[in-house]
């Protein structure tokens, strides 16, 4: 959420922060703004509502002349959406603007101390603190002022400053939020995401938590708390800028499930000719941490772990994990999952389970994320940049990743003959083409969207691997269409849930799993006998399902712990063609961000 840009150089900097945020819309905003530094003055525009409004009121940027500036778009935590509360925010003087992502926790007690100062407070945001609290502090040394803040201020935070005292420089600093600094030819760059300065450089700073970047026109270097000197490798990144956009498709979400059979295959053909990974160490137990989607393949990878490897799986959302006080031994393997790689809860967590000294599995999707640098292992999702907010491919790749780890699994107890490795192996390779399968029959999934996008409410039932799959199924429906939905287990229909069920309501219900196939048609004839009409979800062949359903998409047969591939698949077109009949902003939802970064 949120999204940082910031540029030094000979350009005119204000059409390029208006292209970089441009470019981070997809983290989710309420409100954006530019703060220009030319000839010793700042000069701060910003407003309310969507980027294009900053656009028409700057003319483009061409109102704001300058070579040097920072942009924000900014998702409200503290104070409502206005104006006021937009960023860039500015020191009483005018002298110093700031951007800021994340939540500074004691910004209260700041806050009083700074007014006890005679500093006027004009925002209900947390963030203004930064921006009095370096003109407190400037001594004439904004590098200095800004190690000192470090050590004042509590919570996470990337920061970009810039003062009219030293107008050749932008300095950037990062703690648990994510932040990257490009490297170009006479100009230099900050952002919170790489596409956001991919259009002017592959190079990048990936800055490491209280590292603190002083860029100026030739060149950027990097500080310690302590403003020592420090040196970095520079991280080139291997994707195109068109990766980041349309390439001529309606919506991001669209393209991406198009892409999704060659990211499974980018993820799981590289590891299987290699041989599968190699794990060192069987842990006794496992903990899976996620947020959100990737809380769902952590399900997911419950189900198929237990079953291949019999090591015993718990799966937490990454937010509670903390709090019921799990119990860690150092042969507990904990795998983490976050698409960004940068998913404040899930690092929180992450730290947590350190502590106690078990084993960090990480799997994720953006080389050099925190995630990715604080796992002891890493199992990257080759899925590429994904913009829409709803994920697809990264869940697919997830997916994908999560079998790659109980194969690994099974083989390291020995319980993996050489006929199942290849068998497996040959199924994983072969899903690409089962989820090439399902784009194929987008036709028919429209139709049927066609039919129930005006259902007031939707229920999502399935067994096993099925229930798994529905609760992603559920949460890509509500989030992009608004349609309220919940998934259940079949089985739990009968104590409350049916209660719900009346004339009209849809129910999706999910049946791929051939030994619950025939419980299942039960469940789904519990539900006709109280009205609901039924959209099914089966496997090739088991046509004895439309007897009873209202409407059956099926899907290509595999082993039954490879059908959520296929399956959520044909689910995610399902719910952007219901979004996309509704009139709905398919890849901004209202009140959503891309990647969450604050708890």
């Amino acid at each position: 959420m949120c999204g940082i840009v910031g540029y030094i150089g000979q350009q005119q900097a204000a059409p390029i922060l208006l292209d970089g945020l441009k470019k981070l819309e997809y983290r989710g905003y309420d409100s954006a703004g530019i703060a220009i530094l030319n000839k010793d003055t700042i000069t701060v525009s910003k407003t309310k509502g969507r980027l294009k409004n900053l656009y028409n009121m700057i003319d483009g940027g061409n109102k704001l002349p300058g070579t040097i500036g920072i942009g924000h778009t900014r998702w409200a935590t503290h104070g409502e959406p206005s104006d006021i509360n937009s960023h860039p925010h500015t020191s009483t003087s005018g002298k110093i603007a700031v951007v800021h992502n994340g939540i500074i926790e004691n910004y209260m007690d700041l806050k009083e101390y700074l007014t006890s100062k005679g500093y006027c407070f004009v925002s209900e945001t947390d963030t203004e603190v930064i921006a009095h609290l370096a003109d407190y502090y400037y001594n004439g040394n904004l590098l200095e002022t800004i190690a000192r803040i470090i050590n004042k201020v509590e919570g996470s935070y990337a920061l970009g400053l810039i003062s009219s005292d030293q107008p050749d420089r932008i300095i950037a600093v990062r703690k648990d939020s994510p932040l990257v600094v490009g490297l170009g030819e006479g100009e230099n760059f900050i952002a919170s995401d790489i596409p956001a300065i991919l259009k002017y450089t592959h190079n990048t700073y990936l800055i490491e938590d209280k590292e603190i970047a002083v860029l100026t026109q030739d060149g950027v270097t990097l500080y310690n708390t302590d403003i020592e000197e420090i040196h970095r490798e520079i991280f080139t990144v291997d994707w195109d800028i068109s990766a980041a956009e349309k390439g001529g498709y309606e919506h991001f979400m669209f393209k991406e499930i198009m892409e999704e059979p060659q990211s499974v295959l980018n993820t799981v053909g590289p590891i299987l000719r290699q041989g599968l990974l190699t794990i060192d160490k069987i842990p006794d137990c496992m903990h899976i941490i996620a947020c959100g989607s990737a809380y769902h393949v952590g399900i997911v990878g419950k189900y198929v772990i237990e079953s291949l490897t019999r090591i015993p799986v718990e799966v937490d959302i990454a937010s509670e994990y903390r709090y019921r006080n799990p119990i860690i031994t150092e042969n507990t393997l904990v795998v983490v999952i976050s698409q960004s790689g940068e998913t404040a809860d899930t690092i929180a967590a992450l730290r947590e389970a350190k502590k106690t000294g078990a084993k960090i599995f990480g799997i994720v999707n953006v080389v050099g994320s925190s995630i990715a640098r604080e796992s002891d292992e890493v199992l990257y999702t080759l899925a590429g940049p994904e913009i829409a907010v709803a994920t697809t491919k990264a869940y697919s790749t997830q997916l994908a990743a999560v079998y790659l780890l109980a194969l690994s699994l099974r083989k390291a107890l020995g319980q993996l003959t050489p006929n199942e490795e290849k068998r497996y192996g040959r199924e994983l390779l072969r899903l690409p083409n089962l989820i090439s399968a399902m784009i194929e029959q987008k036709d028919k999934i429209q139709y049927y969207a066609s039919r129930y996008y005006n259902a007031r409410s939707v229920f999502f039932i399935g067994r096993g691997l099925d229930y798994a799959l529905s609760l992603e199924g559920s949460l890509k429906l509500k989030e992009i269409s608004y349609i309220h939905s919940e998934a259940y287990g079949a089985g739990e229909l009968k104590h409350g849930t049916i209660s719900l069920i009346e004339n009209g309501t849809l129910v999706i219900a999910v049946a791929t799993q051939e030994a619950l196939f025939e419980k299942m048609m039960n469940n789904i004839k519990e539900v006709k006998a109280r009205g609901a009409v039924v959209l099914a979800v089966a496997t090739e062949g088991n046509t004895k399902i439309e007897e009873c359903a209202d409407g059956v998409l099926y899907i290509p047969k595999t082993d039954p712990f490879f059908t959520p591939s296929p399956a959520i698949t044909l689910l995610q077109l399902f719910a952007y063609y219901v979004a996309s009949l509704r009139g709905c902003d398919i890849d901004k939802p209202r009140n959503l961000a891309k990647s969450v970064t604050v708890e």
